[in-house]
Order: C-alpha cells, then structure tokens, then sequence
C-alpha cells in the first residue's frame, strides 16, 4: 500500500515537472488541487508532499491559505537569469569533467540519443524535455552541493523560456537545433576526455547558440500567442 501511494506520488511530481517545464502549466497560474488529488488517488498530505517539494526545487510557489502556484517569470527574474546562466553553466561543466562517473557518462549519452530521436520526429515539447534531461545529467555530474541547486533552479527556466527554440519555425532556427546536437556530443566527448577548458567553453558556445533565440521570447512583442503567456510586466 505504501509502494503505491509513493508510486502515485512520484507519478505526480513527474507530471506537474513536465507540465511546468512545457509550458502546459503556464507561470503563474494556480494548481487544481482538488482535480489532481483524484487524477492521482492522493489525499492532502501527500499532494502537499508533493508540492512542498516541488517548490524546493523551484517549480512552484506555496502560499499560506491559497492553493500552490507556478513559479512566475518576471523581467527580474529574467534578468537574473541572463546574467547568471552562463556562469553556472560554464562551472558545471568544468565540474562535470571533472567529476563525471562511467555510469554518468553512458546516462548522458543515453540522453543525448533521446534529444536525437526528439529532433528527428518528437514534438517541440519532446524536444525541451529531452534537452533539458541532457543538461539535468550534466548537472549531476558536478556532484557540488552548492551549485547544483542553482543550476537545477535555471533549467526549470531554460526549458520555460526556450520552448520557441524547439519548436522552428524557420530554416535557420532549425540549423541551430543540428548545431545543438552536435554541440551536445562534443561536451560528451570533452567531460569523457576530463578536458575542463574544452568543456567550460563548450559552455559558452552552447549558451550563446540559444541565447538569440531567448532573447527574442523575452522581449514584449515575442511574448504574444506563441506560449500564450501574457507579456511580462516590468518591475515599478
């Protein structure tokens, strides 16, 4: 009884993760606690479990008296976002080629078929969650407790934010998804080599390849009908 109340919850968490990062649940908006409860089989306690962890993690918001929310985006938060994931990124990769385990590396390259079989025939949102796998495994890889919590926080962003990235629109967008890939086998080649100064500016470029792309979302005019999130308000 036990084993299956904790495989609905971990059915639950796997659930509202992909919604979140997929946009399926949009920044936010407020959880159906009553409607995910009896999708679920799950009383209170353990639906809050749940989301007590997912907001740990940074998926959602808790709220004393109010149901459990989305994590927002915001222009403050997406500043900091700007600023901070290149440095992150480049760290964990350094660490990752530091650090990465036999196991790690066949689970990354596991990841890396996966993100391959996305592009070739998955759908946009396909295509986010098996990327943001990819770099999920990098990131247990750097095996640093300090940064690691950070880096988990910026994909849950990543993955929100880039969902345009995945679903091309124009041949050059669609170039840089093959650019992608093939920037993913060199950071398995370079974290399999132990080679940190190949893997931090594999870092930088694989940011950069995005990086365009995200910046157009987040400007007012992107943030129209796309991912259906109404534009973002700047902070007073």
């Amino acid at each position: 009884m036990k084993d299956d109340a904790k495989s609905r919850k971990t059915a639950l968490t796997e659930h509202l993760k992909a919604s979140i990062l997929t946009l399926r649940l949009q920044p936010g908006s407020d959880l159906d606690e009553a409607h995910l409860s009896d999708a679920f089989g799950l009383s209170r306690t353990p639906l809050r479990e749940v989301f007590r962890q997912l907001a740990g993690e940074g998926y959602l918001d808790l709220r004393t008296n109010r149901s459990a929310r989305v994590t927002e985006m915001s222009y403050t938060t997406l500043r900091d976002f700007f600023l901070a994931a290149p440095m992150v990124y480049g760290a964990i990769l350094q660490l990752a080629a530091q650090n990465a385990t036999r196991t790690q590396i066949d689970e990354l390259k596991e990841a890396q078929q996966a993100f391959k079989a996305a592009l070739r025939s998955g759908s946009g949102e396909d295509r986010a969650l098996a990327n943001n796998r990819f770099h999920d495994v990098t990131g247990e890889m750097s095996g640093n407790v300090y940064l690691l919590p950070s880096f988990n926080r910026l994909l849950i962003d990543h993955a929100r934010i880039g969902m345009t990235f995945y679903r091309p629109q124009t041949t050059s967008i669609s170039d840089n998804l093959s650019m992608a890939s093939q920037q993913h086998d060199a950071i398995i080649a370079a974290i399999e080599a132990g080679d940190e100064a190949a893997a931090a500016q594999l870092a930088e470029d694989h940011w950069n390849l995005s990086r365009d792309q995200i910046e157009l979302f987040v400007m007012p005019d992107a943030l129209d009908a796309p991912m259906g999130i109404a534009p973002l308000s700047k902070p007073a």
